[in-house]
């Protein structure tokens, strides 16, 4: 196992690299120029100079390049360009309710689905299969904001349970905390639940035509306990990876969710970024992205090999 994680380590190390260079190259290649954002349109051609000069844009490209890393390696994220304030500090600032959402959806979707696919493998070709199934359909064709919209309009305008929008501090108070992530989970979970649980009954279903799956029946185990501790068992390896990719899929729902129940958020942050056209902020958010999907595919190729020691070798 440690040469095992030696190696996939190594392994992602390159992969960043390659991130690091695509990053830094698809923003600096593309069209608009920093320092006329940052001086705006009635600068001169002196200012505008003189402002290249102080970011280092009249530099080789190159050489942007190794500054960047360097000052990447140091935790220095750069300096908005709207707000001139570090990036690495308003990440931080956002990063606890996109943490929250994400989290709250992960399990809610795993604590969900799980029980659900595998009742549906159970029942496979009876009326509850096909109704996951269908659900499962609607799931994936519903965009989120759609969802979004209707709970809203539903639970929060209509019955008046929960608040339209908005986000709480754990440190608030449980209850105001849960209040305000109760709609937003719902609406970003159903697309994963839908996913997650076609793929455990999928698993399950190609697992319970196995040999030990009716030695297991001849033995006399009650079906839940087939179901449980040798079907689902046995399919958990495809399981924790539509799992791993859900979680890395999160990383881009939460944009759309947090927009519209107005979460401030990462994902909020990369729409105002976007539309502000401020690179620094467009720039780290990628990057951390990109880390986080590669470290999420790190995390799951672990899983494999405690799960089926054989991948190790």
């Amino acid at each position: 196992m440690p040469i095992f994680l030696l190696r996939r380590l190594l392994a992602a190390i390159p992969v960043l690299g390659v991130v690091a260079v695509i990053v830094f190259a698809l923003l600096h290649l593309s069209s608009g120029d920093p320092a006329i954002i940052l001086a705006g349109d009635g600068a001169t051609p002196e200012q505008l100079d003189a402002i290249r000069v102080s970011m280092g844009l009249n530099k080789p490209l190159p050489t942007q390049f190794f500054i960047w890393i360097d000052h990447l390696l140091q935790g220095d994220l750069g300096t908005s360009l709207i707000s001139n304030l570090p990036v690495a500090g308003m990440i931080a600032d956002r990063f606890g309710p996109t943490l929250a959402l994400c989290l709250s959806t992960i399990v809610i979707a795993v604590l969900v689905a799980i029980p659900v696919g595998i009742l549906a493998a159970w029942q496979q070709g009876k009326p509850l299969d096909r109704l996951v199934m269908a659900a499962s359909v609607l799931g994936f064709s519903v965009p989120v904001f759609i969802i979004g919209y209707v709970l809203i309009l539903v639970f929060a305008r209509g019955l008046g349970w929960l608040p339209v929008q908005g986000y709480q501090p754990l440190s608030a108070g449980l209850w105001p905390f849960l209040q305000r992530l109760i709609l937003p989970t719902l609406a970003l979970s159903s697309a994963y639940i839908a996913l997650i649980a076609r793929i455990v009954r999928t698993s399950v279903i190609e697992v319970m035509g196995e040999d030990f799956i009716r030695t297991a029946r001849a033995k006399g185990l009650k079906e839940s306990a087939v179901l449980i501790n040798h079907a689902l068992g046995n399919a958990a390896v495809p399981i924790v990876t539509i799992i791993g990719v859900s979680i890395a899929m999160l990383l881009g729902g939460v944009v759309v969710v947090e927009s519209v129940f107005n979460i401030p958020g990462v994902g909020r942050l990369v729409l105002e970024a976007v539309l502000a056209r401020d690179y620094p902020i467009i720039q780290a958010l990628i990057l951390l992205f990109s880390t986080l999907y590669v470290l999420i595919n790190l995390v799951i190729d672990v899983l494999y090999s405690l799960l089926d020691p054989r991948i190790r070798y």
